[in-house]
């Protein structure tokens, strides 16, 4: 279990106006918006390097990342609580800080990392299934990790590791419900067993097939019986 550290100090200024036209103004000046928020004071309209923004959310802690927010000469403990990117170029446009009180608990999501071999992959040829990737906690900011491992290597084919398996370390406490399972490992042939299950729903459309065929004989017999009419109606003819 990793402790997410703080980011270096990360400078602010705030901003006046809104909407969209100051929006694509700022960000032409190589700043984004943002909204700083929390511990009792009021909400501030502010702007931010979107540099320092992404190497936050891209660090090892990632949003849980608590660092130093430098506004008007004084410094608050904030972390990302809210972001948003440019959904075609990938730019971040947005980002929502809340101030953090360092006393206080806090309750976030964590990412759950397996760690080890599990016996039932490498000796009964099994497959290791991630059921939850994240676990609710809550714990002091100081104490947010910035993921928590599942040890697997004890796992066995048909076993399975809960959120109560987890290490805490008497610092967190779960909020997730502990008896929610984590990972398990399943046996090669449940997958592999689903390949003929599609080919069978497949296969149930062949008929089709056969019944445009037979629908396009009895349409050319049918048009040999049409055919076959006036042959019969000139031998009245003869017989005259």
């Amino acid at each position: 279990m990793a402790t997410a550290t703080a980011e270096k100090n990360v400078e602010a200024r705030p901003r006046q106006g809104g909407g969209k036209n100051h929006a694509r103004r700022l960000r032409q000046t190589g700043m984004i918006p943002a909204v700083v928020y929390g511990a009792g004071q009021e909400s501030m309209a502010i702007a931010v390097d979107p540099k320092q923004m992404g190497r936050i959310l891209h660090s090892e802690s990632g949003h849980n990342s608590i660092f130093d927010l430098s506004l008007d000469g004084q410094n608050a403990k904030v972390m990302i609580v809210d972001w948003q990117y440019e959904p075609i170029k990938g730019a971040l446009l947005h980002v929502d800080l809340k101030r953090i009180a360092m006393d206080k608990v806090l309750r976030v999501s964590v990412p759950i990392v397996l760690k080890g071999e599990a016996p039932g992959v490498k000796v009964q040829g099994g497959i290791l299934e991630q059921l939850l990737r994240e676990v609710e906690i809550e714990c002091l900011p100081a104490d947010i990790p910035s993921h928590i491992d599942g040890d697997v290597s004890q796992l066995m084919f048909g076993q399975m590791i809960h959120v109560s398996d987890l290490p805490h370390g008497g610092k967190l406490k779960f909020i997730s419900d502990e008896g929610q399972p984590v990972a398990h490992v399943v046996h090669v042939k449940e997958v592999v067993e689903a390949a003929p299950a599609e080919a069978a729903v497949e296969g149930a459309a062949a008929p089709a097939e056969p019944e445009v065929i037979k629908k396009g004989k009895q349409e050319t017999e049918g048009e040999a019986a049409e055919g076959a009419k006036p042959e019969k109606a000139e031998k009245p003819e003869k017989k005259k």
